[in-house]
């Protein structure tokens, strides 16, 4: 079944929040963490704010795409996959529609920050054309894995 790419309806926080710990989870254990009730609660202003694009096949959210909009950049706040999607190409997939969103509105570029020691997403990022700009420790002071900073021209 084919994928559509569009903004999250304010009835989709709990979908949006569902595919976020689903594919969230194993990462930040990889950093030592947990995911703590009320993560997302940011959910709903997102959406509101036109910042929240999904994934929907036949009427599930299976990809979620947190943005930001900064001065003509696209800022990729989050990426995520339903564990049941990932490997078909979806990730892929939803870079390409962001590409396509920051394009239209006019931006020079697309950003990310990601964990350096998550190497498949490092690669996938930069199958992208994304490229690393800064490495160093993150802002949040939650864990001390390096992060790096990505960035793609449009």
């Amino acid at each position: 079944m084919p994928f559509t790419f569009r903004l999250a309806h304010p009835s989709e926080a709990a979908d949006a929040d569902r595919v976020l710990r689903a594919a969230f989870t194993p990462y930040l254990r990889r950093l030592g963490r947990e995911i703590p009730p009320g993560y997302y609660g940011w959910l709903p202003a997102s959406i509101e704010r036109g910042d929240l694009f999904v994934a929907d096949e036949g009427g599930v959210v299976v990809g979620v795409a947190a943005t930001e909009r900064r001065d003509r950049e696209l800022f990729l706040d989050r990426l995520a996959v339903d564990p049941a999607k990932q490997g078909t190409g979806l990730g892929r997939w939803l870079l390409q529609r962001l590409d396509e969103v920051g394009t239209a509105r006019g931006d020079h570029s697309l950003s990310l920050i990601t964990a350096e020691m998550m190497v498949h997403l490092v690669k996938l990022y930069a199958s992208h054309g994304f490229e690393i700009v800064h490495r160093g420790p993150p802002d949040h002071g939650k864990d001390a894995h390096i992060r790096v900073h990505m960035v793609k021209k449009l």
